[in-house]
């Protein structure tokens, strides 16, 4: 029997950065993962993870990428449902549904938070911050808000 615990997730390591504090004998060094993890088909989440091996780091990340998960409404032809401006500390995201066969239009993270959440057709705009944690936390409330109502504009 197939196990579905770990098998139809897709994981996408967004970053992993070197952060340091410093204390009494110098700096202690440990890293942070941002990772997205998703089944293309309407489910998705993000975790950051840190620890003090990039693994350990990369392992609590998809740990809580996975509690996290949301699910994602579309409409028939794999885009979100309406147009939205999502805000989050100074990221802002414009999500527009796109017509069949336009593919996902985007820069590097709202591209991998579309394509692990199972959107087809997307065009989207990043403005303000390059942030990443901040833009895949915003890209999220935009889906989130983009699929509460079927309303078109």
């Amino acid at each position: 029997m197939e196990e579905f615990r770990d098998k139809h997730y897709e994981e996408k390591v967004i970053t992993i950065d070197r952060v340091s504090r410093t204390v009494k004998g110098g700096k202690r060094i440990s890293f942070r993962a941002l990772l997205i993890v998703g089944d293309k088909q309407s489910k998705v989440g993000i975790g950051i993870g840190k620890g003090a091996e990039v693994a350990i780091a990369i392992r609590k990340a998809s740990t809580k990428a996975k509690k996290q998960m949301i699910e994602i409404k579309t409409n028939e032809n794999g885009s979100i449902k309406k147009e939205v401006l999502a805000k989050l500390g100074s990221a802002t995201i414009l999500l527009k549904p796109a017509p069949e066969g336009t593919s996902i239009i985007a820069g590097g993270v709202v591209r991998a938070v579309a394509e692990l959440a199972g959107i087809k057709n997307l065009v989207a705009k990043s403005y303000g911050t390059n942030n990443k944690i901040n833009i895949a936390k915003a890209v999220l409330k935009g889906l989130i808000e983009a699929g509460e109502n079927g309303n078109t504009n």
